[in-house]
């Protein structure tokens, strides 16, 4: 065992003490946090306006602060952006982290210097956590990768801007930086496919061990590198020990995955987004992410099925329940107050509260009534690829409310396969039935006949890379929306169908 790695497992041993004992009393590092962001918040713009000064509860802060989206936020952002100081959070921000919004142009996420801190330590955590559960710790002495966005930030008004994984790579700690890849100017590459050939090229003959990024897009990666080197990668990398995931499920890919691999390697979840940090998979032999209750993120959970009631109820952690779907709503140390994340998620345990994303508010299908959620279409594929011996590289729904020729509606799967199953029958079958039986809503419409079973478009290899370069979100962070309620990305990708 090497010095690193001897010195990794004490550490991690350390940190996992301090997680232990914030998470054996999840209520009061909650309270704990709320209360240090409405003094820290006091005499800014937004405290003012909401009356910090008489919040001394939840309930305070519910009469107080209403739930917000980004838009609805926009106008304390904007002034941020135009330079001002205190609007949100005490002084300026430190970063923006620029996101493209689908329906309101660019937006602006403040990031301060106490959010990044969290960013960074939770990201170190994860694997610290890894290792002290494990015992594995010897890939610490071999090469590390992050497929990310490009590290070079912009200037608006004073304050750096950029892509969070871009801004992340500038936090990378010194005893890494031996470890890290690809180079610098490789990861200043803007254009995917370009950068990815680099990529190839720099780490072909490394000794990797440890590979991180969207699964989409670290499974074009390794296809480039089994391609270059005609082998697969177990056999190209045999100390490859750990892969770091998040953004999307990745259960839908890891078929694929273990079959470009050789073999099967240890991964971990993690639920990072602009906004914060806010779980990791903290177990290799339990479902679920960590919550992270005490890195300056307040949060509140809405019932998904009462989230658009005039007044929803606000819970807090201690009143969450097992199994039920969640909006999160998040303060946090960067200024965002009742802030409407998008996601939904839930609770799979509460001792410690463990979570798993189920999808996003606005991302589902209910063209009828069926409310069909991320989460069930995933459990639905991942069990019709296992029995059918598929392979799938990408997929995602949508309704078909107007069929030709008088046909029932139905939902329609557009699938990128990498391997074909023998039975299609079948696997429609295990598809339509797992979604009937985790959602009634869908069975009742099947069963009363307002629609009919699914139906499979199959799109070409490299077909939703296609799609994605045709709308200029190839590659990075960006992510094929899974779940849609019309046909505006459905009928775009029936250009890439076989």
């Amino acid at each position: 065992m090497s010095l690193k790695s001897l010195a990794a497992k004490i550490f991690a041993r350390k940190i996992a003490r301090g997680t232990a004992k914030w998470a054996r009393d999840p209520v009061k590092s909650q309270e704990k946090v709320f209360h240090y962001l409405i003094r820290n918040a006091l005499n800014t713009k937004f405290g003012i306006d909401h009356n910090f000064e008489r919040i001394s509860s939840h309930s305070d802060f519910v009469n107080e602060v209403p739930i917000r989206d980004y838009e609805a936020l926009r106008i304390y952002i904007e002034k941020v952006v135009a330079g001002e100081k205190n609007v949100l959070w005490p002084g300026k921000p430190i970063y923006f982290a620029k996101t493209s919004g689908t329906t309101s142009g660019a937006k602006y996420i403040p990031i301060t210097s106490e959010s990044i801190k969290e960013q960074v330590l939770a990201s170190r955590n994860a694997i610290l956590n890894y290792i002290h559960e494990t015992g594995n710790a010897d890939f610490v002495d071999g090469k590390w990768i992050f497929l990310q966005g490009s590290p070079e930030l912009q200037e608006k008004n004073g304050i750096k801007l950029g892509r969070l994984s871009g801004i992340s790579a500038h936090y990378v700690p010194n005893y890494l930086q031996k470890n890290r890849l690809p180079s610098w100017e490789t990861n200043c590459i803007e254009d995917w496919e370009t950068k990815v050939e680099k990529v190839v090229e720099e780490t072909i003959n490394e000794n990797m061990t440890l590979i991180a990024g969207i699964p989409s897009w670290v499974q074009m990666y390794f296809e480039r590198l089994k391609s270059t080197s005609h082998k697969n990668i177990g056999a190209l990398f045999p100390n490859f020990k750990l892969f770091i995931y998040g953004g999307v499920n990745y259960e839908p890919y890891r078929a694929k995955f273990e079959e470009l691999i050789g073999r099967r390697v240890d991964s971990i979840e993690l639920f990072p987004a602009s906004e914060g940090f806010f779980a990791y998979q903290n177990s290799q032999r339990e479902e679920g992410m960590l919550l992270l209750l005490n890195s300056g993120i307040f949060y509140e959970f809405v019932r998904a099925d009462e989230f658009f009631e005039e007044h929803p109820k606000r819970l807090t952690i201690g009143e969450v329940e097992l199994n039920t779907n969640y909006v999160m709503i998040i303060s946090t140390n960067a200024g965002l107050w009742g802030y409407n994340l998008g996601d939904t998620v839930r609770f799979i345990s509460t001792r410690p509260y463990k979570i798993v994303v189920t999808g996003r508010i606005k991302h589902f299908i209910s063209a009828f009534g069926e409310h069909v959620i991320a989460k069930e279409v995933e459990v639905a594929m991942q069990k019709a690829v296992q029995a059918c011996n598929a392979s799938i590289n990408e997929f995602t729904v949508a309704p078909q409310i107007t069929p030709e020729e008088n046909e029932l509606p139905y939902h329609e799967w557009l699938i990128e396969f990498e391997r074909k199953p023998a039975d299609m029958k079948k696997f429609l079958e295990i598809l339509d039935t797992s979604l009937q039986e985790q959602n009634s809503y869908y069975f009742d419409l099947i069963e009363g006949k307002i629609l009919q079973r699914l139906k499979v478009t199959s799109i070409k290899k490299e077909g939703f890379q296609e799609y994605m370069k045709s709308i200029g979100r190839l590659g990075g962070q960006n992510k094929v929306q899974r779940l849609s309620n019309d046909r505006s990305v459905a009928d775009k990708l029936q250009l890439y169908s076989e």
